[in-house]
């Protein structure tokens, strides 16, 4: 049986007989209308998964990110693409040889559509716990963003998510041996959430990063300078560059892998993903591009805009 199928019946198997949530598997897993969401087809490109550095691996596709970290004891999702992307990272689990009913926990970086919208599916299949911060959980419960989101408006609703568990910013969550450490980086979103975890290979150990998406992105009628429903979030990009700016990190993967030139990085072997220096450059470019964000704001306000 083709591996695809057989994540299709699985998600059958699991979706039909449940009728407290009356969501069918096209619900969950349906496209966005080209017409609406003009990079979703390139985002949700097939991608074959690789190692990131022994327990961790990419199992995304080629323009949403989604990692898996392995243990015994149970699996750590982090991200879900859209709903269409759940059946190519379900494939992909299945591909490097993991069962995705072993997934015991899902966590995400922000609650938009390319990254939490897959969420809901995975969860059905594997029957994982969803755990998400304060500002984030009331959004995956609902599907919808609410005002304080820079792009509310634009934004498409998710497959809504039950019973979402919160934790606090900071908090450390554990599945078996592993521990992966949140780490408060909003501004994107109000709830916007990096996740650090160390991953030892023998006597080796290498600190790897998840970074949320750090930029200023909203609807056209949004500001950052002076947001009645978001007033702190230029404070919340200046806490998440500080964070990433002085955090460990050797390997550096973020949610949209072109953010970080994962791909580019790859090409040159598995070494290649490795640099120190990751986290600092992808702040870097953040604090310019909000800073021009801030820029262009000022000048509109000084125009009468």
């Amino acid at each position: 049986m083709h591996p695809r199928l057989s994540v299709f019946l699985l998600l059958v198997a699991f979706l039909l007989p449940c009728s407290a949530l009356s969501q069918n598997l096209d619900a969950l897993t349906g496209a966005y209308p080209d017409s609406l969401c003009g990079s979703c087809a390139s985002w949700n490109a097939p991608q074959e998964p690789f190692r990131l550095y022994h327990n961790s691996y990419f199992v995304g596709t080629h323009g949403l990110s989604a990692i898996l970290i392995t243990d015994p004891a149970g699996h750590i999702l982090l991200d879900g693409g859209l709903p269409n992307s759940a059946p190519l990272i379900l494939e992909n689990i299945q591909t490097l040889g993991f069962d995705p009913g072993d997934i015991a926990l899902i966590l995400n970086s922000h609650v938009h559509y390319d990254h939490a919208g897959g969420i809901a599916a995975i969860q059905r299949v594997s029957g994982a716990r969803v755990a998400a911060g304060p500002a984030s959980a009331p959004v995956l419960e609902r599907g919808t963003s609410g005002p304080d989101d820079p792009q509310y408006g634009v934004l498409f609703d998710i497959p809504a998510i039950p019973d979402v568990e919160v934790f606090t910013p900071g908090d450390t969550l554990r599945v078996g041996s592993l521990e992966v450490v949140s780490h408060a980086t909003a501004g994107h979103t109000p709830g916007g959430t990096t996740w650090s975890w160390q991953s030892c290979d023998a006597d080796r150990c290498l600190n790897l990063v998840y970074a949320d998406s750090q930029t200023p992105v909203s609807a056209n009628d949004f500001r950052y300078t002076d947001s009645a429903a978001y007033p702190t979030a230029l404070d919340d990009f200046e806490q998440g560059f500080e964070t990433l700016e002085t955090m460990p990190c050797d390997i550096l993967i973020t949610t949209h892998p072109g953010a970080s030139s994962v791909w580019e990085r790859w090409a040159k072997g598995p070494e290649g993903l490795i640099d120190p220096t990751a986290c600092q450059q992808y702040a870097a470019r953040a604090r310019q591009q909000l800073e021009e964000r801030i820029r262009q704001e000022t000048a509109g306000s000084q125009n009468g805009e």
